[in-house]
């Protein structure tokens, strides 16, 4: 418990997340449906098999939990923090320039580095579907439909859920940038976690094959 006398600067409220629920639950099958090939075949496995599915697994299972389970976004008054397959990248709302929307989304910095929000995808799809809830709302006179529904919780949505997202970091992007607390530059950090067991399991796998 912080002591009140000495109060520690901390965001107005926790780290918003945004991730993908349905790369999450593409990456758990492809897990599943790995762990029980790769296991198979290296306990039933003879001669180099074993260690062949041991060195596949060893490289795969940490890009498949790169690019579905590990990316995140995660947001407070402070900063935007952008967990993608094989960096974290920490932005101080002032060091952001622009939040951009098009085939991908991305953040954009004062000192022009552009960083893509791995977690937040576009989805043309549910533009499509969003553009024409906006339009049977507005044909039907319907004064509760919303463009940007986080600012009127009785709004119904129509965007799609990616762009809501942006939204919601624009917004609070454009508040937060002249705040004391979120002052700073870019930081950038490699998932060494990710990256090192893939490539030794890159390299054994080229030394196993080469040996054969």
């Amino acid at each position: 418990m912080s002591d009140p006398q000495n109060p520690v600067a901390e965001p107005a409220y926790k780290d918003r997340t945004f991730r993908s629920p349905a790369g999450i639950a593409g990456g758990v099958l492809l897990l599943a449906l790995g762990a029980w090939l790769g296991v198979d075949a290296a306990v039933r496995g003879e001669g180099r098999t074993p260690w062949l599915a041991l060195a596949g697994l060893l490289l795969a299972v940490p890009l498949v939990v790169a690019f579905t389970v590990r990316p995140a976004v995660y947001a407070n008054d402070d900063r935007l923090r952008v967990r993608n397959p094989f960096r974290t990248i920490t932005l101080p709302w002032a060091s952001i320039a622009t939040l951009r929307s098009g085939y991908s989304n991305e953040a954009l910095t004062v000192s022009g580095a552009k960083y893509q929000l791995w977690a937040i995808p576009v989805s043309l799809r549910g533009r499509k579907k969003a553009a024409r809830r906006q339009a049977q709302a507005a044909a039907a006179g319907d004064p509760a439909t919303s463009s940007r529904p986080f600012l009127d919780p009785n709004a119904k949505p129509t965007r799609a859920e990616g762009d809501q997202a942006m939204d919601e970091l624009r917004d609070l992007s454009e508040r937060q940038a002249d705040a004391e607390n979120a002052q700073g530059e870019p930081a950038v950090r490699w998932a060494y976690e990710i990256v090192v067991p893939a490539a030794a399991g890159a390299i054994l796998l080229v030394v196993l094959l080469a040996a054969t």
